[in-house]
C-alpha cells in the first residue's frame, strides 16, 4: 500500500513533475517509422505536451511543438519541406532543431533582419532504428541511444504495434514484474473464455526478483517444471524504466499524460532455416484496437486481456486501496527503486542504465530465453516442438487487428500459408 502523496509522485508525468522530468531522461519510443509513409506528419501528445512528428523530404526526423511560433496555428496541418515543416498559415519553415528557418514576408521586405533568431520552436531529436523511432525529451547532454542486441538480429520478420491506452502508465508498466497473472489472466481466463471449467494451468511455486542494470528480472518455477528450465535459470526482464522483454519482443509503455499512455510493440519472429538471407524492405506499423463495436475491451489477444487489468485499475489506480501480497515481491522492487531514482538524480546522480559510452550503445545484450532460436533458426518442421513458436505461425496472437497485408507478408517470409 502506498500513501496518497507518493501515488501522485509515481503517476504525474507532465512537465516539472519529479517523474515526468525523470522518464524524459531516455530515449522513449514513439512509434514505428513507417508511419509516416504515407502520410509524413503526426500529431502526437507525450507526457502532457502537444507536438507534431514529421519526416521531412530530405529524410529528417522532426519532433516539435504542435503550435507554430509565429501565430500558434496547428502544425499538423502543415506541410513538409526538403528541410523542415512549413505552417500552412503564413509559411513559416521550421527545422527538426526548432529553428525558424524561413519567414516569407519578413525575408522579403527586412531581408537582414534577424527576428527570426528569437522564434526558436520547442523540438526533440528523433532517431530510427529497427523500424522505430525514438525521441529524446530530457536534459543536456543527451544520453546514447541503447540498441539492444535483437535490434541488431538478421533474417527475420519485424512488425511495430501501438494503441492508446486510457490510464495511466505505471499501471501498465506495474504488470511487466507480475509474473502469477500470466497464469490467470492469459492461462486460466482463456480457459473459461472458451467455455471451460478445466483443466487449470500449472501453478507457480517459486519466484525470485532480481535487480541488474538495465531493470529487473524475475524467474519462477511452476508445477512440472524441467531442471534447467530458461524461465528459471535465465528469466525475463522488466526493462528500465517503463519497458518489457520477453527475449524475441520489447513493449513500452510511454506517458501521454496522467491518465493516457501509448503502448509500443516491437516483434521479431525469425525465419525458418533454409530461407536466409531474408531482408526485410519496410518494418510494418500498425494500430491494434483495444474495444469491440459494443464498446467492451477486447479480451481474445495476450496483450489485450493486460490491458483490461491495466484499465480496470481506473484511469490512475488508487494504490492507497491496495493489499499486496508474496507475489506483488517484485512490483515493491520497482516503487522502491523508483523512489531511490527519484532522489539520486535530484541531487544530481545519473539515472539508472543510462548510456554514455557509443561503443557500448551499439549493441546492448540483456538475459535472453529465446536468443538460439532467435539468431541461428530452425526448420520449418520444427517449429511443433516449439509451441509459441508455433503458435505464431498459426496466427498474431500477442495483439487483436493484425490487418491481413502484414499477415500476408509474415507467412511469405516464413513460407507458409496465409
Amino acid at each position: 500500500m502506498l500513501s496518497a502523496e507518493k501515488n501522485r509522485i509515481l503517476t504525474q508525468v507532465g512537465p516539472g513533475t519529479p517523474m515526468g522530468d525523470y522518464l524524459r531522461r531516455y530515449w522513449q519510443p514513439i512509434g514505428g517509422a513507417s508511419e509516416l509513409d504515407n502520410n509524413p506528419i503526426k500529431p502526437m501528445r507525450l507526457f502532457g505536451e502537444d507536438l507534431v512528428l514529421y519526416k521531412d523530404l530530405g529524410g529528417t526526423y522532426g519532433l516539435i511543438d504542435r503550435h507554430c511560433p509565429h501565430r500558434r496555428a496547428d502544425l499538423s496541418y502543415g506541410f513538409v519541406e526538403q528541410t523542415g515543416i512549413r505552417c500552412n498559415y503564413h509559411g513559416w519553415l521550421m527545422d527538426q532543431r526548432g529553428n525558424v528557418i524561413e519567414q516569407p514576408y519578413d525575408d522579403t521586405v527586412n531581408p537582414r533582419g534577424k527576428a527570426r533568431e528569437r522564434c526558436l520552436a520547442k523540438a526533440y531529436p528523433v532517431k530510427e532504428c529497427a523500424g522505430l523511432l525514438f525521441a529524446y525529451m530530457g536534459p543536456q547532454p543527451v544520453p546514447e541511444l541503447p540498441v539492444w542486441e535483437p535490434f541488431t538480429w538478421e533474417n527475420g520478420f519485424r512488425e511495430v504495434v501501438i494503441s492508446d491506452i486510457p490510464c495511466n502508465w505505471f499501471q501498465c508498466q506495474e504488470n511487466s514484474c507480475d509474473p502469477v497473472h500470466f497464469e490467470w489472466m492469459h492461462e486460466n481466463w482463456n480457459v473459461r473464455l472458451n467455455g471451460q471449467t478445466a483443466p487449470y494451468a500449472a501453478k507457480h511455486l517459486k519466484l525470485v526478483f532480481e535487480e541488474f542494470e538495465y531493470g529487473h528480472v524475475y524467474k519462477r518455477v511452476r508445477e512440472g517444471q524441467k531442471d534447467g528450465d530458461p524461465v528459471w535459470t535465465i528469466g525475463r526482464v522488466t526493462l528500465w524504466p517503463n519497458g518489457f522483454y520477453l527475449g524475441n519482443h520489447f513493449e513500452w509503455r510511454v506517458p501521454i499524460d496522467d491518465e493516457n499512455t501509448l503502448s509500443v510493440c516491437w516483434f521479431f519472429m525469425r525465419v525458418p532455416k533454409g530461407r536466409e538471407p531474408y531482408v526485410q524492405d519496410k518494418v510494418p506499423t500498425w494500430v491494434s484496437p483495444i474495444k469491440d463495436e459494443s464498446g467492451r475491451w477486447i479480451s481474445s489477444h495476450v496483450i489485450n486481456q493486460d490491458i483490461i487489468a491495466w484499465v480496470g485499475q481506473g484511469t490512475i489506480a488508487d494504490r492507497t486501496k491496495e493489499n499486496l501480497g508474496a507475489s506483488d515481491l517484485g512490483i515493491a522492487m520497482m516503487r522502491k527503486r523508483l523512489f531511490e531514482e527519484l532522489d539520486a538524480v535530484a541531487k544530481g546522480a545519473e539515472p539508472k542504465g543510462t548510456v554514455r559510452s557509443a561503443n557500448l550503445a551499439k549493441c546492448i545484450e540483456l538475459p535472453n530465453i529465446t536468443k538460439q532460436t532467435s539468431t541461428e533458426g530452425i526448420t520449418l518442421e520444427e517449429y511443433p516442438k516449439h509451441p509459441l513458436l508455433n503458435a505464431r505461425l498459426k496466427g498474431f496472437r500477442h495483439c487483436f487487428g493484425q490487418p491481413p497485408e502484414v499477415r500476408k507478408a509474415f507467412c511469405d517470409a516464413m513460407g507458409i500459408k496465409p
